[in-house]
């Protein structure tokens, strides 16, 4: 495999030299950005033989850098690891664990290593998504992936796949072969605070009511001054979950609240009868689970020497680290050294499993890691 990283502003910036051979573009950048006429096209022009996926981001990154108003290019040229991809539009189906049914049944096979989601972050249900495509793709088959960003607005997103992206696309892109090792690694970092609590009154990823109370106004009470802040100020106080299935917390992300149902909508499901811990940010615990995500990756694979890591990070992280948040970037390059590339972007939800074999989460203000090496 040869990787490449290209950083761009805007469909002029093309007119650099580029690896035309490239098998696959994985591209991330500001919405508005990738709104610009002709910008796929360009791309397209560039790099003729390749899957292009395209996602709008709330943060690129590039290198041991995290921009804010460009679009990254991770390029990959595989010597013997072949690719199928699919897309779906969430309009065309009743529900999200529908689509993602109906965007990976085609996809499975014997020598399938990998499956990667990039889906719309607005319009998609990533926790029931994610359950769609599990109940297709068997749990040795590593699935990782996130939601589409949009910085800090939560307004629309963007997501295409050989197109000009689009609101409601959901694309999957499989790997197959012998020679392509995966790795993958994912650690939160954030801090629990507060009694273990029950949710009470839920719907889906909608949340009414924790221990019995209104969930809003008990959510209120713990952010005091940043109350008035919401739905804003919900990125850096996420919530624990623990459903009646699971042995770990998984972190969720409000993306909404609703003053006249009193009720928090969240980035993946809530389901009645977990328990809820309140959560908060350690800048030097973020960092330091950037590390942990990157070491377990390398130290659980049967010693995969990356060529590529690709990082998708949560909005929320990167809105707490403010001018620190290259700092996270750099601890994942300090672990894995100059031999891999890394590139991705801030989701508005990040998919990973929770360890090697495990089945595939939604996970919300997480580093998730993607380590891919084609032995020869």
């Amino acid at each position: 495999m040869k990787a490449n990283q290209y950083l761009l502003k805007s469909a002029s910036d093309l007119t650099m030299p580029v690896d035309g051979a490239a098998s696959l573009v994985l591209g991330f950048g500001l919405k508005s950005a990738l709104e610009e006429p002709g910008i796929y096209e360009a791309i397209r022009e560039k790099f003729p033989k390749a899957t292009i996926a395209l996602s709008s981001s709330s943060g690129e990154i590039h290198e041991t850098e995290v921009y804010d108003d460009r679009i990254t290019l991770l390029t990959m040229a595989f010597e013997r690891t072949s690719l199928q991809d699919r897309s779906v539009n969430i309009s065309d189906y009743s529900d999200s664990f529908a689509a993602g049914v109906e965007v990976v049944k085609d996809l499975m096979a014997d020598d399938l290593q990998h499956i990667l989601i990039l889906s719309d972050g607005s319009l998609v249900n990533g926790s029931e998504l994610v359950k769609g495509v599990q109940s297709v793709i068997p749990d040795r088959v590593p699935i990782t992936g996130g939601l589409a960003g949009d910085g800090a607005d939560f307004n629309y997103t963007l997501v295409g796949l050989n197109e000009t992206p689009r609101q409601g696309r959901i694309l999957a892109i499989g790997f197959y072969g012998g020679s392509l090792r995966v790795a993958h690694g994912s650690f939160g970092g954030w801090e629990p605070f507060g009694l273990e609590k029950t949710i009470t009154k839920s719907s889906a990823n909608e949340l009414f009511e924790i221990n019995g109370k209104n969930a809003l106004s008990t959510y209120k009470e713990y952010l005091g001054k940043y109350a008035s802040e919401l739905p804003g100020s919900a990125l850096l106080f996420p919530l624990a979950i623990l459903t009646e299935d699971a042995e770990e917390y998984l972190v969720r992300t409000i993306l909404s609240i609703d003053n006249e149902k009193s009720s928090m909508i969240f980035a993946g499901d809530v389901p009645m009868g977990s328990k809820v811990r309140f959560m908060k940010a350690n800048i030097d615990r973020l960092v330091d689970a950037a590390s942990i995500a990157a070491n377990t990756s390398l130290t659980g694979f049967d010693d995969i020497e990356p060529e590529v890591a690709l990082l998708i990070s949560c909005v929320g992280r990167k809105l707490v680290l403010g001018s620190r948040v290259d700092e996270e970037v750099e601890a994942v390059a300090e672990i894995f050294g100059k031999n891999t590339v890394i590139g991705g972007y801030y989701s508005y939800g990040e998919i990973s499993p929770l360890r090697k074999g495990g089945s595939c989460e939604l996970h919300n203000q997480t580093m998730t890691i993607t380590c891919l090496q084609e032995v020869i």
